[in-house]
């Protein structure tokens, strides 16, 4: 086999395992100590951006025509490079004084996310770019709109997340007390219902863009569908958890972890890598 030939396939290969790397270690070993896990996490980041690279990346400093898709395609794949490092951190804390001990970790984390959100917007961005000038305007333009909504909204949710109920968490710890006070609930509720919309926006613009990118032949009719049926069902889960009870609560937690709509967008992303790398192989 081609060397190059292999080393793209490798590199695909590594880069469809992270997200499954990073569930199973995550949930399964828990926090770690960062002296650990700091290490493995930029070596996987070095390993990442090779991998991308070899797949199609490389296109983007030669002048051809598939320079905005290659980048576009990177930005997608970015979020999760930075999420790979939840593995150490494990999942939040369930308690106030158990936040608090690993504040400045937790505010980490959500400052990664907050990061992924700009770049799943710019990479959405650039890609809506190269699909109008592959004549699909109309899809396209949905989903760019659905995004920009949806990531100022999730970038909000984050701050809220990382930053102000880290704070509010230590007045807790402080005063000898895990309850939440009485002024604090219509705040998280109201945030709740950001979480909802800014997700099932989220879920709307990845159905919009599969179809575009169905229509301009990046994606094969039966990948884009895949996409559409998955995140048209995921909005419908969202919105119903907004107003029913369990088992849709739960569900609609699920699909709500911000590292969950990535997925899609991160695929998306070795998908048109691939297809950029290609192009390049060919010519």
């Amino acid at each position: 086999m081609n060397s190059k030939i292999f080393n793209r396939k490798a590199s695909r290969i590594y880069l469809l395992l992270i997200p499954l790397l990073v569930v199973i270690f995550g949930f399964g070993i828990g926090k770690i100590s960062y002296t650990f896990y700091l290490p493995i996490w930029i070596i996987n980041v070095c390993l990442m951006v090779a991998s991308a690279w070899i797949l199609g990346l490389h296109v983007n400093n030669k002048k051809n025509e598939m320079r905005h898709l290659a980048l576009g395609a990177f930005f997608l794949i970015v979020p999760w490079i930075l999420i790979s490092m939840f593995f150490g951190l494990g999942p939040p804390p369930e308690t106030p004084t158990g936040w608090v001990e690993t504040a400045s970790e937790q505010q980490i984390r959500y400052f990664m996310l907050f990061v992924a959100g700009v770049f799943i917007a710019s990479g959405f961005a650039l890609l809506r770019e190269k699909l109008k000038t592959e004549g699909e305007n109309f899809y396209s333009l949905l989903g760019f709109v659905a995004i920009i909504i949806a990531i100022p909204l999730f970038i909000v949710n984050m701050l809220f997340w990382g930053f102000s109920l880290t704070e509010l968490f230590k007045i807790l710890v402080a005063s000898n007390t895990e309850n939440l006070p009485e002024w604090s609930k219509p705040i998280r509720a109201l945030f709740g219902l950001i979480s909802v919309v800014e997700v099932a926006l989220t879920y709307i613009a990845i159905a919009a863009f599969a179809v575009s990118m169905k229509l301009a032949g990046w994606l094969s009719k039966t990948t884009s569908q895949i996409y559409v049926t998955i995140s048209l069902l995921a909005f419908l889960i969202i919105v119903l958890s907004a107003f029913l009870p369990e088992p849709f609560l739960t569900a609609g937690f699920v699909l709500s972890i911000p590292a969950i709509p990535f997925l899609m967008p991160y695929f998306m992303g070795i998908n048109l890598l691939q297809r950029a790398g290609d192009y390049s192989f060919r010519v």
